[in-house]
C-alpha cells in the first residue's frame, strides 16, 4: 500500500501519491484546497485509475507521520522543513 505491489500500481502507491500532493503544495492552503488542485492535476494526466479523496487522505496521514506536512497556527497544511 505504501509501495508498489502486485495488487497496488506504482501510480497509486501511496508514497507516489504523497509526493504528488507535496507537490502540489507549495504554500499553506486548506486541505479542500490542496485536494481541488491535486484532483485538477489528476484529472488532466488522463490516469485509468482516479485518485480518490479517501486515497488522498492515506496520503496525507503518511505524510504527517513522516513529519513531512503539519498544520500552521490559522489551521492550513504546509509542508515541513526537514533538516
Amino acid at each position: 500500500m505504501l509501495l508498489p505491489t502486485k495488487g497496488v500500481s506504482s501510480d497509486r502507491a501511496l508514497m507516489t501519491v504523497g509526493s504528488k500532493i507535496l507537490e502540489e503544495l507549495r504554500d499553506p492552503m486548506s486541505v479542500s484546497a490542496l485536494w481541488e488542485r491535486f484532483s485538477i492535476h489528476e484529472h488532466s494526466s488522463h490516469r485509468a485509475q482516479r485518485i480518490t479523496f479517501d486515497w488522498f487522505t492515506l496520503a496525507l496521514a503518511a505524510l504527517y507521520t513522516m513529519r513531512l506536512v503539519d498544520t500552521s497556527d490559522e489551521g492550513f497544511l504546509r509542508r515541513t522543513h526537514v533538516s
